[in-house]
């Protein structure tokens, strides 16, 4: 028999050996048959809602930022940096949408979730709710994949179960998107209530939509031209991090050309994931390594893709 691997929260957990297929057979980019999907997310979902809202990591991490599907580059950042549970992942969301194989990324990311739940870090993005995802190509991917929508309702009842935030050594906080005008403490982000479809508005709306404004107003709080969340000036991110104890606040969800920036005086960084985004973009994709007090910023370019790929899917330009 199988020896079961017990993972916190979890009261009947999957074998090892079962959670090991289900990985070997995503990084060949199968996608999983709709039981053992349907099985991975409730097991999942036991894991993650063990978790706060505000993820306690400890370093050495590898910090990444949004994904959107695109397999060969997922593959190649794991080649480049290493697997868990050799090393450490914080992945701040959005893992789909926009890219080819959005039900395979995230389907391994929340298989390697299950089999090394202190190793792997998930948070939401915004795409990681029920209306973005069906604008954006997930959920008809979800459709083309299983032929019907129930594997994309796994999913999404996953999505509501993961934590909008995480806390590195205690003084680094990553988000997918940013701060917000309703939470001046971390505190206040502890005791917000998750478990559902990603608002409107708010402040859990806030942490995953908001922006950095870098573009001269620097001073306070303005609408987001996104149409959700705010732009938020350098003022905010200095008093947020000194009244938080924080050396600086990390996030997604901006295309970066060099792959990652700095705004706000290094108040707070900008990390993209996703080389040469939608496949036209060109930009380098970018993650940061947390070790031993220090942080370090690296960049990779796209991997090459498999010459069988001939997908033609038409992607409108979308830089969430």
């Amino acid at each position: 028999m199988a020896a079961v691997q017990q993972y916190p929260g979890m009261c009947c957990p999957c074998p090892s050996s079962d959670v090991d297929v289900w990985i070997s057979q995503l990084k060949k980019k199968q996608a999983l048959e709709y039981q053992q999907l349907e099985n991975l997310c409730s097991k999942v979902k036991e894991v993650l809602t063990e978790e706060s809202n505000v993820v306690e990591v400890s370093s050495p991490v590898t910090v990444c930022g949004d994904l959107h599907g695109q397999f060969y580059d997922l593959m190649e950042l794991f080649t480049i940096v290493g697997e868990p549970p050799e090393t450490n992942y914080l992945f701040m969301g959005d893992y789909v949408d926009r890219g080819y194989y959005s039900v395979q990324v995230v389907s391994l990311l929340l298989a390697m979730k299950l089999r090394y739940p202190q190793r792997v870090t998930l948070l939401r993005g915004n795409h990681e709710c029920r209306l973005t995802t069906q604008v954006y190509g997930f959920y008809d991917e979800c459709y083309a994949t299983y032929q019907s929508c129930d594997a994309w309702k796994c999913f999404m009842s996953v999505f509501d179960c993961l934590p909008l935030t995480a806390l590195i050594d205690d003084v680094i906080l990553c988000m997918h998107g940013g701060l917000s005008p309703s939470l001046e403490s971390i505190d206040q982000i502890r005791v917000l209530d998750r478990f559902q479809e990603l608002p409107h508005e708010g402040p859990m709306s806030d942490l995953l939509w908001s922006d950095p404004d870098d573009s001269g107003w620097r001073v306070g709080w303005r609408d987001n031209a996104r149409g959700a969340g705010f732009m938020w000036g350098s003022d905010v991110s200095h008093d947020f991090t000194y009244s938080n104890n924080l050396a600086f606040v990390s996030r997604a969800h901006q295309v970066q050309d060099a792959g990652y920036n700095w705004y706000h005086d290094g108040k707070v960084i900008t990390i993209f994931s996703a080389p040469n985004y939608c496949y036209r973009v060109g930009n380098l994709a970018g993650y940061m390594t947390v070790e031993d007090g220090t942080h370090t910023c690296y960049t990779f370019e796209a991997a090459p893709r498999d010459a069988s790929d001939t997908h033609s899917k038409n992607l409108t330009p979308y830089f969430c």
